[in-house]
């Protein structure tokens, strides 16, 4: 059985699920935030912890550096991993200020604003393309567990592509389209907790038609 085609993928999700208004977050940092806390967690959570700061008049930068960790940590709790998570997103924030925050770091081409997100303690790939996606509105695919889980079972990847050789290969097939690649992870997000989760729901599913692993199940 041949694959479908990552356009052909996009087309039959947007259908069925429409236009889905992502990332969550009212405004760039609260959206790069919302990247380092939803490591390891659901959104749901997340949102928990970030209306912990909004509450305590904290989500900004310098309020954050200059914030007892002990405070922060149990501002972040819902979010599990506090003791960590504080502390990336303190390192981050720090970072964010040294740079001269949103606007010196929208002056950087795509290229080198990933290499310094990357540069700092605690942001991996996912995250910095969440950011870079979402906040910079770059055209960077993201590559999370959802994708990886959905692009295999159709057959487009084998699953030991590297996050980078996933993420270029996507980005070369579907060109340099920001709209599109935003629509697209959240439209994979949806269907993937909807109905291709780790034990699919292949019955409900609006690519069993084109998915090898759907049809062998």
């Amino acid at each position: 059985m041949k694959s479908p085609t990552l356009n052909a993928v996009y087309h039959l999700l947007y259908d069925t699920y429409g236009p889905q208004h992502w990332w969550p977050g009212e405004t760039p940092f609260e959206v790069m935030v919302g990247a380092i806390l939803t490591q390891n967690t659901a959104w749901t959570n997340v949102e928990k912890a970030i209306a912990n700061l909004v509450s305590h008049n904290r989500l900004d930068a310098g309020k954050i550096v200059a914030t007892r960790k002990d405070h922060v940590a149990n501002w972040l709790r819902p979010s599990g991993y506090f003791n960590v998570k504080t502390e990336r997103l303190k390192n981050f924030c720090r970072w964010y200020l040294e740079k001269g925050g949103f606007r010196a770091l929208s002056r950087m081409d795509t290229a080198q604003l990933r290499v310094a997100l990357l540069s700092v303690n605690g942001v991996g790939p996912e995250t910095a393309d969440d950011m870079l996606l979402y906040a910079f509105e770059r055209p960077v695919f993201v590559i999370d567990a959802y994708t990886r889980r959905l692009f295999v079972r159709l057959g487009l990847f084998n699953g030991n592509e590297s996050y980078d050789t996933m993420r270029v290969d996507i980005e070369s097939i579907l060109g340099p389209e920001t709209v599109l690649f935003n629509e697209y992870h959240a439209l994979i997000v949806r269907h993937a907790k909807e109905v291709c989760r780790v034990r699919p729901r292949c019955g409900n599913c609006v690519l069993l038609d084109c998915c090898p692993a759907g049809l062998l199940s």
